[in-house]
This record gives structure tokens, C-alpha cells and sequence, in this order.
């Protein structure tokens, strides 16, 4: 079942996606161990909300990037580099005090126990984001609006600046909200679960994993998700290896009053209500897990932008997380739009025979040499 493209206006002179959030400077280790062991780290880019953005950048759309960053060279690294993806980052505003936040990390997979990160952001210039000091004409400029759960709990103002976006207005765009529950970011006791949900439900669209809905909220399964949140038009449960579930119709939620915008590209019309689409998960070679959600949530944004039916938005989502579990760091160049294509409309069985390792997406390889069944 498809749905309308998102938002109705010049789509020559209109952004797709508007992405706000915290982008930092991340150092890499050059090999396995704890960090009192690695001798050296590699210089990257890490960051949820920029990570969406340079992947809907790679993939064709006019994606942009609205953060803050210090007047220091950790923010001139940040602005140059997401801007050679194709990013708009003329939004982004330069912080004469605060600096620019940094982290390190090991090698380790994220969900292991030996996985470690030392952030260095506590007074970050990113967490002085606030209702007073971010050019709203931009974030309110195109067509999606994605933001994540991890603003949120970088600070007090920045949470207000969350509250603000999710309100209720004349034209306001899509809202896109990633969950991205972070526990190490939050200040203590259970504020962060029920702020999280409040914001889910003031969204449109809503990606959340079924592990963080049980860590954060104690829900278990996707059926239970989509009850604790009734209003958002359309809701993404990630499920792993699973694959995902998409709850999609229209509810009586908080929705932009700007016919044709929020509503349709959300699923409006198109969708009967609560319709639910099951997609399993692609089997992957898997070389490093970080940056995968953020993959897929450019994957579906992607989709949606093109008004593809669900499954094909869930299925790119897949394909252009393998991309990036595929290779060592978190963002890489997607599959070409006709190769992903090909793949998101095969069969259910094709689907599942599917097996993806590093150099899937070289767009010089046949898909029978990539893909093994």
C-alpha cells in the first residue's frame, strides 16, 4: 500500500529534510582493546541527526543540518565535513565560548560489555541549543523535520527546544522522531522514559527499537509499542535481526493543520487504518554495527520522500543500513537509487536469500555477485 510523497510545495526550491541534533567529533581506535591500551585514534564524525542527513545527502535529496558548534577547529572539521556530503549546513551557528563536543570509543560492538565511550560534551556548544537562539525559518523549511531523543537529554534548554518542535502549529512539517535512548546521557531517576514518550506521541513518524521500548518504558513486543503510542501516524518498530514492523494509518494525534504536509507524508490517505507490515531483516556480513539505525532511518525517509509503498520504505531502510554494517566507520555512500530499487521490489523469497557482504553497494558488480544465496 503507498502513500503520497511527503509535503505539496516546490519541490525545485524546497529542502526535503531538516535534520537538528548534536554532531561531534569522534576519535576511532586503530586497533581492538580498552581505551587505557589503544595507542592512537583516527579522526571521524559521529552524530545520529548528521548521520541521517549526510545519508539522505548521499542518496540524492536536499538534506540539511541545523546544530551548534564552537568557534574552534573541532566545528570547522564538523561543518567542512558534512558539507562534503551535500549537506546545507548554513543553519548551523557557531558558539564563541563553548566548545565543541568530543568522543572516543573502542571497537568493540555497542551492545557488548567491553564496549567503551568517554564523551567529552558536558557544556558542549551543541547542548546550549535552545527556543531562543535556533533559526527556525530553517528547521521549519522542508518537507521532514527529523529529530532525535538524544537532544533531548543533553540539556534543559535543549528539551525545551524539542518541546517546542513537536508542538502543534499552522504548516509545521512531517516530524520525524528517533527515540535513540541513550541511558549514559540522562541525569537520573525516570524522566528520561516518560520524556521520550511525550515526544514520540507528539511525532508523526516514530523509529524506536523494541529493545530500548523495553529498556525505557518496560513494553514488551510491537503491538504493546503502537498502543503507548496511538498518535503518531506512522510507527517503526525495529526489531533486529527481525527486521521491522510498521503500524501505519491516520490517528487523531497531534497533526500539523497543514493539509497535504505532515498528515500525507506521514500516510495519510493512503493508508487504511492501523494497516501493519511485517519486512525481515537482510542477512549481513557484518564489519562494525555503529551508524546502522541512523542508516536505516535514511533509508526510510528516503522512501517516504518518494512516496513508496511501506514495505519498499522499510526494505531501503534495510539496504542502506547494510551499507554502513558493511564497513568499518558510520557513514558510506548508498547503493545507487536503481540498484536499491531492484532489490527493495524482489519477491519475499528473493528477499530472503539475500545476503549482503562488503562491496555490496559498488555499483560496477551484478547483484548475483554480491548477493549469495
Amino acid at each position: 500500500m503507498s502513500g503520497p510523497a511527503a509535503g505539496t510545495a516546490d519541490a525545485a526550491t524546497t529542502t526535503d529534510v531538516v535534520c537538528l541534533g548534536e554532531s561531534m567529533v569522534t576519535f576511532l581506535p586503530s586497533q581492538p582493546g580498552r581505551l587505557a591500551d589503544v595507542p592512537s585514534f583516527g579522526r571521524g564524525i559521529g552524530g545520529a541527526e548528521s548521520n541521517v542527513a549526510c545519508a539522505l545527502a548521499a542518496a540524492g535529496h536536499r538534506a540539511a543540518w541545523v546544530g551548534r558548534v564552537g568557534a574552534d577547529g573541532f566545528g570547522d572539521h564538523l561543518v567542512e565535513t558534512i558539507a562534503s556530503y551535500g549537506v546545507d549546513t548554513s543553519a548551523v551557528r557557531r558558539d564563541p565560548v563553548r566548545p565543541t563536543g568530543i568522543y572516543f570509543r573502542t571497537a568493540t560492538d555497542r551492545g557488548t560489555d567491553t564496549h567503551e565511550v568517554a564523551y567529552y560534551r558536558a557544556g558542549s556548544a551543541a547542548s546550549a541549543m535552545s527556543p531562543d537562539n535556533v533559526p527556525y525559518e530553517d528547521l521549519l523549511a522542508g518537507r521532514i523535520l527529523h529529530l532525535s531523543g538524544i537532544t533531548a537529554a543533553l540539556s534543559a534548554d535543549c528539551l525545551a527546544l524539542l518541546r517546542e518542535l513537536t508542538a502543534p502549529r499552522p504548516g509545521r512539517p512531517l516530524v520525524s522522531f528517533d527515540v535513540n535512548h541513550r541511558p549514559h546521557l540522562w541525569r537520573g531517576g525516570d524522566a528520561d522514559a516518560s520524556v521520550l514518550l511525550e515526544l514520540a506521541r507528539r511525532s508523526d513518524l516514530v523509529f524506536v527499537g523494541e529493545d530500548e521500548a523495553e529498556e525505557a518504558w518496560g513494553i514488551v513486543g510491537a503491538e504493546a509499542i503502537r498502543a503507548a503510542l496511538p498518535e503518531p501516524a506512522v510507527v517503526v518498530v525495529k526489531r533486529g535481526s527481525a527486521g521491522a514492523t510498521v503500524f501505519s494509518g491516520l490517528r487523531p494525534g497531534p497533526r500539523s493543520s497543514n493539509a497535504g504536509g505532515a498528515g500525507d507524508a506521514a500516510g495519510g490517505a493512503g493508508f487504511d487504518p492501523d494497516t501493519v507490515t511485517l519486512v525481515p531483516a537482510l542477512r549481513v556480513d557484518v564489519v562494525a554495527a555503529v551508524g546502522a539505525g541512523d542508516a536505516f532511518a535514511a533509508g526510510f525517509l528516503s522512501a517516504t520522500l518518494r512516496g513508496l509503498p511501506v514495505r519498499e520504505r522499510v526494505r531501503h531502510g534495510h539496504l542502506m543500513a547494510a551499507a554502513v554494517l558493511t564497513v568499518p566507520g558510520d557513514l558510506t555512500d548508498p547503493p545507487a537509487r536503481d540498484h536499491a530499487d531492484r532489490l527493495a521490489a524482489l519477491d519475499d523469497d528473493a528477499w530472503g536469500r539475500l545476503r549482503l557482504g562488503p562491496g555490496w553497494t559498488a555499483a560496477d558488480r551484478a547483484p548475483e555477485e554480491v548477493h549469495t544465496p
